[in-house]
């Protein structure tokens, strides 16, 4: 840190003229004003500022003052040492021993002086503000003057893509502050997969209120070793053998809620809103593949009810704190509900399992895994370290899922042809079967299903950006480097929407993905819809198959007609996208 000597307050106690005692409006008198707020910010800001641009700083601010009194407001920054602190001499003395009171003291003009004084000090620190933004953004696109204090928070509070849109097309990286937290969005795909893949540099942070919602110890902020050995024991939940497991589960839960879609439609025929039934379909879905029947029909209502609390908590800005009445505070009472049940799955999974049961979710066939013998990992897991993971699982998997079935449902209304594929395809493959259960290996035979699936996440990504926070100075590229502390945003949609990779990037395109030589194909890093590095969606294949088992249920059991308003088209951002109109469908019956 900076060893600071400011010898100009130093000769104001020297002179023996009292600060109050000078004349308002005269230039000693303002630099005086300004001298004393410099010497009362000095210590707060000296330990995150370089020291050539303090003393930039300084000097900027008292060019305007006299010779002499700009002598004696100068900054002397000396040799960097691990504290800041004043030399021993017998002028740093006088300065220690003299009281800031001394500085604001009521004279007969004290009111004046301490209105002065006041705004030399509002004045230095918005000086100070914009100085630091400019040195850390340097030479990157973004506005040359952050707005002060609250910078971008406006554009923050109300997301659009427009907005979004604007700031990944200024550049392949891109400044711009947030109640002065300094953010650099990256755009381009080698920016993006680099961020994703430098753990040693940066590692995420989500949002500012990730952490208490989800809790701190919670696996999905583990880095490093750590992180990659956990992450290892969870891939044997996502096998082959246990995709096989949950599909049964997914089809079994989709008709259930379909069918009450169709009872619904039967009652009112007019077009009605998808959104938050399809959100149900699949937090019960994913209740039930993680949970089973560990978990009583109760636990699956209160949760998905009450977790839309913490999707609304989980946008880019909210207000930070847990205060009643709060979004933060709403969404950590939903979380406690939601572990209170999880823990009583675990328990329950636990038992049956030490009973000999055969494994029929998630948990069962974790708890299966480590009973064997040949298992060498951790077997003494409390029921909370596996609630806390199952509740991650439902964090990674619920608004990601909602967002991709809300859209598949709106662009296979929007496109008859591709409708009318997925269908011929259904009957070839299910055989007009239609009320027999849906298993893992008809879904691999449905290729034109997959594809539209893949392609409707492209052409509308559930999740856009990832934000990340550097752990150190980050040389991400040659001619910059990412300051420690700052976030570090990489963007997903223009890899997806790259025109050189996708031709029509905003066209729906199935078949661009059932040609092997397409420059799809030939381009899998563009393909970043679940994320990239060792953080990357653990459950790919899961969501997908969900999403897929879903739409190959509907197209066969009803007809379905979009409603599309003015607003069907524009995009909602709460976590994930989201058409603004919620999806209005018209429901009737197929025969």
């Amino acid at each position: 840190m900076s060893r600071l000597t400011v010898r100009g307050v130093d000769q104001v106690l020297e002179s023996g003229v009292s600060p109050a005692a000078e004349p308002p409006g005269t230039r000693d008198f303002w630099a005086r004003r300004v001298l004393i707020g410099w010497s009362l910010i000095a210590p707060f800001y000296a330990y995150s500022i370089p020291s050539s641009l303090f003393h930039g700083c300084a000097s900027s601010l008292l060019t305007t003052t006299t010779t002499t009194t700009t002598t004696m407001a100068s900054f002397a920054i000396k040799d960097h040492s691990s504290a800041a602190s004043m030399p021993s001499s017998t002028s740093a003395q006088q300065f220690h021993n003299f009281s800031p009171v001394t500085l604001f003291s009521f004279t007969s003009n004290g009111s004046a002086t301490w209105m002065y004084t006041t705004v030399a000090v509002v004045l230095s620190l918005l000086v100070l503000e914009q100085s630091v933004y400019r040195y850390k953004k340097r030479h990157l696109p973004g506005d040359k003057w952050t707005i002060p204090i609250i910078g971008k928070f406006a554009d923050s509070m109300r997301p659009t893509m427009e907005g979004y849109m604007k700031q990944w097309n200024s550049g392949a990286l891109s400044a711009i502050s947030v109640f002065n937290i300094f953010i650099v969005m990256a755009s381009s795909n080698e920016y993006s997969r680099k961020i994703l893949n430098s753990p040693m540099y940066a590692e995420p942070c989500l949002v500012h209120s990730a952490k208490a919602i989800l809790q701190p110890d919670n696996w999905v902020f583990l880095t490093g070793k750590e992180h990659v050995e956990f992450r290892r024991i969870l891939n044997t939940l996502f096998t082959r053998k246990a995709l096989g497991i949950y599909v049964n589960i997914q089809d079994v839960i989709t008709r259930k809620h379909l069918t009450q879609w169709l009872a619904a439609a039967a009652k009112d025929p007019n077009p009605q809103p998808i959104m938050m039934i399809s959100r149900y379909l699949n937090m019960d879905t994913s209740l039930r593949v993680f949970c089973g029947n560990h978990l009583p029909e109760q636990a699956s209502i209160e949760i998905s009810e009450k977790y839309w609390a913490i999707t609304q908590a989980l946008e880019l800005v909210n207000f930070p704190l847990a205060i009643p009445g709060t979004k933060v505070y709403k969404a950590i009472q939903a979380r406690k509900i939601a572990m209170n049940w999880l823990e009583l799955a675990a328990r329950n999974s636990k038992i049956a399992i030490a009973n000999g049961a055969e494994p029929e979710c998630l948990i069962d066939h974790w708890m299966s895994t480590i009973s064997e013998s040949s298992y060498k990992g951790r077997k003494d897991l409390s029921d909370r370290e596996i609630a806390m993971v199952v509740f991650s699982f439902l964090f990674a998997s619920q608004d990601a899922m909602s967002s991709g079935l809300i859209y598949g449902f709106q662009h296979l209304a929007d496109h008859p042809d591709i409708l009318a594929k997925v269908r011929e395809e259904q009957e070839r493959v299910r055989q007009g079967h239609y009320d027999s259960p849906i298993t893992i290996e008809q879904l691999d035979q449905m290729p034109y299903l997959q594809a539209f699936v893949k392609e409707s996440l492209r052409v509308k990504p559930p999740v856009t950006m990832v934000p990340y926070k550097t752990t150190k100075a980050f040389p991400i590229s040659d001619d910059y480097v990412v300051p420690n502390g700052s976030m570090l945003i990489p963007s997903f949609y223009n890899s997806l929407h790259d025109p050189e990779v996708f031709p029509e990037p905003d066209v729906l395109n199935p078949d661009r993905w059932l040609d092997p030589n397409s420059s799809a194909n030939a381009n899998p890093k563009n393909y970043m819809v679940w994320g990239a590095g060792p953080h990357r969606c653990i459950g790919v294949e899961y969501a997908t198959m969900n999403i897929a088992l879903v739409l190959a249920v509907a197209c066969t059991s009803f007809d379905f007609e979009h409603h599309v308003t003015e607003k069907s088209n524009e995009v909602e951002i709460i976590a994930t996208l989201f058409p603004k109109d919620g999806c209005l469908l018209k429901l009737t019956p197929r025969p």
